[in-house]
């Protein structure tokens, strides 16, 4: 384990009414700073009072039940349904049941590890091109946003590994643009509506973000078209991988809404929940620099002529346990919020019908009874010697059983790729006079946004 205990940003817990004045006031509409300090450390308890009974599940038993839902009983909550359905329909990212199972059946081909192999190249090329970026900035001494930066590289690298264009195209561009205005917007938690509406209350978004939610998917809806129209062979991504899948039951394929539906989530959840941990990574690393030290040490025993190659990426276990730690600490995904559609017991515990379940990887992750020190950065907790003693189903940053996330080692791959890229060739410096603040929106993202300066790294 570290010798020196580093502990990242993390709210502060406060008393339940105080927490629920400062939310209504600020008004940021940040779940953390209304989880009290009984959350980190009970099993099943209340959050707070609402009509809908919300109800916080850190036990991994209790957690797995609801999450495999063999009854059916425990569908996607109307707050997470009703905030996407604009953009992503009736996509597998909050179908459930029936459909979710054809979808998922369809989409996973498209992440396998022959599909993932074909992928990296693009992402290479990608990385490189906004390590060229960075080198700018080096070169010029100038800070930018570290947010920013990583929203960029990973909205480029689903736009060319999904529809094999890139970020600067025009219509990839506009995509990404409305993108950020939706995830801007939608983050925003209406926590009175929370506290008093009732469960299945209509989720009604903004004339804005609706506005935004059709330019993508008409702009998707193109991109997805020059797929269509083109000969067989000429796109070998995982768009056209999606394109080509059919149902195993009716040998029918994706309509070309379901194919927005489904890309669309490619791109929400590709690219918005890979920058967000990316964030928190480069963040702890400029704090503690003496982790890019050791990281450099690993990476660059599998570096050739500067590169990494696919293979490369399974031969960098410290960097892979820092990257676990980061989503560890900083889970993309911070609530899975459940409704109970019927009156029902879980653990012991008693639901009514349309009660709030929340499952929450924040607090399960740093629940004070299945983790040492569970708010520092022990990255050593996740090497392969060392993982056998985690407990079970108490780190779930990608879900976990059926439903965990498709894309999940597309992002582990694309994450080690680009923090060897970086790290191989920058230190990383903050800067001074931030105060950085975890916030749960659509991801776990700092408040405000991190200001950073990289410089190149010395020679030797």
């Amino acid at each position: 384990m570290s010798e020196m205990l580093y502990t990242p940003p993390k709210p502060n817990s406060l008393p339940s009414v105080v927490a629920l004045i400062r939310a209504l006031w600020i008004g940021d509409g940040n779940l953390l700073g209304l989880l009290p300090a009984a959350a980190y450390h009970f099993d099943i308890g209340h959050l707070g009072s609402s009509r809908r009974g919300t109800v916080l599940f850190n036990d991994p038993a209790a957690v797995k039940e609801i999450m495999r839902d063999e009854k059916g009983i425990f569908p996607k909550s109307d707050l997470m349904v009703g905030a996407l359905d604009p953009l992503i329909g009736e996509s597998m990212f909050v179908t459930d049941g029936p459909k979710w199972r054809r979808q998922r059946a369809m989409i996973d081909p498209a992440f396998s590890l022959m599909r993932l192999n074909i992928a990296f190249a693009a992402m290479c090329e990608t990385t490189c091109d906004h390590v060229d970026v960075l080198t700018k900035h080096a070169d010029a001494g100038r800070a930018f946003s570290l947010d920013l930066a990583m929203s960029h590289l990973t909205a480029d690298i689903i736009c060319r590994t999904v529809f094999s264009t890139p970020l600067k195209s025009n219509v990839a561009k506009e995509v990404f643009d409305d993108f950020t205005l939706f995830e801007k917007s939608v983050a925003q938690v209406d926590i009175i509506g929370l506290i008093v509406k009732p469960a299945w209350s209509e989720v009604k978004q903004s004339p804005g973000v609706l506005a935004a939610c059709e330019r993508i998917r008409f702009h998707i809806g193109k991109l997805i078209d020059t797929h269509l129209e083109a000969e067989e062979g000429d796109y070998n991504d995982i768009a056209s991988a999606v394109i080509a899948a059919r149902d195993t039951d009716t040998g029918e394929p994706f309509s070309r809404d379901e194919l927005i539906d489904q890309l669309g989530v490619f791109f929400l959840a590709g690219h918005e929940t890979t920058a967000s941990v990316l964030t928190w990574v480069f963040y702890m690393l400029a704090e503690r620099p003496e982790w890019v030290s050791r990281l450099r040490n690993e990476i660059d025993l599998q570096l050739e002529d500067g590169e990494l190659s696919f293979e490369a990426t399974k031969r960098l276990p410290l960097t892979k346990a820092f990257f676990k730690e980061a989503l560890r600490l900083y889970p993309p995904i911070t609530f899975v919020p459940r409704v109970a559609l019927e009156k029902t017991e879980i653990a012991g515990k008693k639901l009514p019908r349309g009660a709030l379940v929340m499952i929450a990887p924040w607090t399960l992750q740093r629940h004070s009874k299945y983790w040492e020190s569970p708010h520092a950065l022990i990255p050593e907790r996740f090497l392969p010697e060392n993982e056998k003693n985690l407990t079970p189903g108490a780190y779930i940053p990608f879900g976990q059983g059926p439903h965990i996330c498709v894309g999940a080692g597309f992002a582990q791959v694309e994450s080690l790729l680009i923090m060897a890229q970086l790290i191989s060739r920058f230190d990383f410096e903050l800067e001074p006079n931030q105060k950085v603040v975890p916030a749960a929106r659509l991801t776990t993202r700092p408040q405000d946004q991190v200001m950073m300066r990289v410089r190149h790294r010395p020679r030797r």
